[in-house]
């Protein structure tokens, strides 16, 4: 089914929301599984809303995710231009079409008119006037004024709109590939403005006729747009393009952590979360959000979390790759219901993907972390140090965040666990193992550990007597790897330099 075309449509007015995101994941896969064509299409005809830069973040986010466009701004194709700005000229040529045909009118109402209007209806009762079948013969347009009228403003160049002229009394119907049958009212549908007085197109207009002349198949977008579903069928009708008309299946919402409500950009803020794929700060944004990709998250393991966020396999497989993803996904899987965004499964999501990811990778990773705070070191012992790790990190500044006095000196010891463990009179002994440990010569963690169980037995004392001493010692914390294993790869000089710096603060910490 090669002749199967999808769109990612998204407008640049600031950063990309995971529900975008998905949008475009579901078209990807779509596209990939039935050998089709996944297109990106600008949508910009909003230029009061366009932020700079937002395009380029939105083909980033894209890469980033591994979903590769095959038409778009910068790809081409058959089908362009590919920017909705870049297309004003076949806009205005279709919106001339549905006037031609008695589908469309001229609105000449000014903003000043409308509101004066609105303000009448609420006066009266009505606080939601609308545009439609109803009120526009008392409003001022080429249904309601004389064809000389009409004539005589558009030869003065009076500014105006054109609207959709939606039928009265119908009943519009749509098949939607996610929930079956949907009807709508046509009397209950205003008649919405098809072209700008500024000679742009709105997202209605300018979606039908691009969709149809890119000979779009499939239109997977979200819930929020089923209601205009029914203004997209009548275009389709008004055009004569019925028959082409591409399926349509709208996504569930993506619901806060809570499961209450939709899952905001602003949620991302207040509750600490990413809800974006990248960071960036939008001319349009108050505050800087942070992105999957820098909150520390591997893109396969955010794909991954993202495509359970609405469809369900049917099986009890939770890991796919982006290929597996590809053979496994279908529409008719996709859930009706809002999806809960939980952030603690997207995190064990990405703890799976670490912990399954070769060394050399996350070495790769891990060594522009380690440079830019200026630390270097060879392969062999990063290889160690990922072993070491890569099974208790979530994201990858854990790393850091969980390693650093791996590559540094401890910067705080667990002064709790010191005031319970460390005793001065004990001092004496713990110098005498210092020195068997500093004789070890290039100790592997065989090596060390024998060093100091013997120690325990020729002294007597226990593991929680002197363990929690040597990780606290060396590392600042009772977390982390084999305390064995740190300590051999760290090597005896640097361990030997930490346990008598250890030794004098736990003093004062005892003391203190």
């Amino acid at each position: 089914m090669s002749n199967v075309r999808v769109r990612f449509a998204p407008s640049p007015t600031g950063a990309l929301h995971i529900g975008g995101v998905r949008t475009a994941l579901y078209n990807y896969l779509l596209a990939r599984q039935l050998g089709g064509t996944f297109i990106l299409r600008i949508e910009d005809t909003d230029q009061n809303r366009y932020v700079p830069g937002a395009e380029d973040y939105i083909k980033e986010a894209l890469a980033w995710c591994g979903l590769t466009i095959d038409e778009g701004t910068e790809q081409g194709g058959d089908y362009g231009p590919y920017r909705q700005s870049d297309r004003k000229a076949i806009y205005l040529e279709h919106a001339q079409k549905l006037i031609d045909n008695g589908t469309a009118y001229y609105a000449f109402d000014t903003p000043e008119e409308l509101d004066a209007r609105r303000e009448t209806e609420k006066e009266a009762g009505n606080h939601n006037f609308r545009y439609d079948a109803a009120s526009r013969s008392s409003m001022r347009n080429s249904e309601s004024l004389s064809s000389k009228e009409v004539a005589q403003l558009l030869a003065a160049n009076t500014p105006y709109t054109i609207r959709l002229k939606v039928p009265t009394d119908e009943i519009v119907k749509v098949t939607d590939l996610v929930r079956g049958d949907v009807q709508f009212q046509s009397k209950e549908l205003d008649d919405k403005i098809l072209l700008k007085t500024d000679g742009m197109p709105t997202y209605h207009l300018a979606n039908i006729v691009d969709d149809h002349l890119m000979k779009i198949t499939h239109v997977i977008r979200g819930e929020e747009w089923l209601p205009s579903t029914a203004h997209h069928v009548l275009l389709y009708r008004a055009f004569g393009w019925e028959d082409t008309m591409p399926a349509f299946a709208h996504l569930p919402l993506i619901l806060k952590p809570t499961g209450k409500g939709k899952l905001s950009k602003r949620d991302g803020v207040k509750l600490g979360i990413p809800v974006f794929p990248l960071a960036w700060k939008g001319a349009t944004e108050e505050e800087s959000f942070t992105g999957f990709r820098e909150f520390g998250f591997d893109p396969r393991a955010m794909v991954n979390f993202m495509a359970l966020l609405g469809w369900n396999p049917g099986t009890e497989q939770e890991l796919f790759s982006l290929e597996e993803l590809i053979k496994a996904f279908s529409i008719e899987k996709i859930g009706k219901a809002g999806a809960r965004f939980d952030f603690d499964k997207a995190k064990w999501f990405n703890q799976q993907y670490i912990m399954q990811s070769s060394d050399e990778d996350l070495i790769t990773i891990i060594k522009p972390m380690l440079a830019e705070k200026g630390i270097t070191k060879d392969d062999a012992f990063l290889t160690t140090f990922v072993q070491l790790m890569k099974e208790r990190v979530v994201v990858y500044g854990d790393f850091w965040d969980s390693g650093y006095y791996f590559f540094t000196d401890v910067t705080a010891y667990d002064e709790k666990n010191i005031r319970k463990k460390w005793k001065p009179e004990n001092q004496a002994l713990f110098e005498d193992l210092r020195q068997q440990l500093k004789a070890l010569n290039s100790p592997d963690e065989a090596a060390v550990e024998t060093t100091v169980k013997s120690f325990m037995e020729a002294n007597g004392l226990g593991f929680g007597a002197v363990l929690p001493i040597l990780r606290i010692g060396v590392t600042g914390t009772m977390k982390g790897p084999s305390i064995f294993a740190v300590m051999a790869l760290l090597g005896t000089e640097e361990v030997d330099r930490r346990l008598e710096a250890a030794y004098a603060a736990f003093n004062a910490i005892k003391n203190g």
